[in-house]
């Protein structure tokens, strides 16, 4: 079974450059405190990893 990662916004994407607001768009996300549930893939941690300042990741 493939892992599961719980993505959480955890700031605002006001004042954040472009293609950080693209990112977290693509990931579903959109307001602070919105959660979503992906699974663990490499494309998915290289969002992440661009995101990382305005988001918390738990493993699920």
């Amino acid at each position: 079974m493939a892992k599961k990662l719980k993505i959480t916004q955890t700031r605002s994407i006001i004042d954040q450059i472009e293609p950080q607001k693209r990112t977290i768009r693509a990931l579903g996300l959109g307001r602070p405190n919105y959660s979503v549930v992906k699974n663990d893939t490499p494309q998915i941690r290289g969002m992440i990893r661009q995101v990382i300042h305005l988001v918390r990741v738990e493993e699920v």
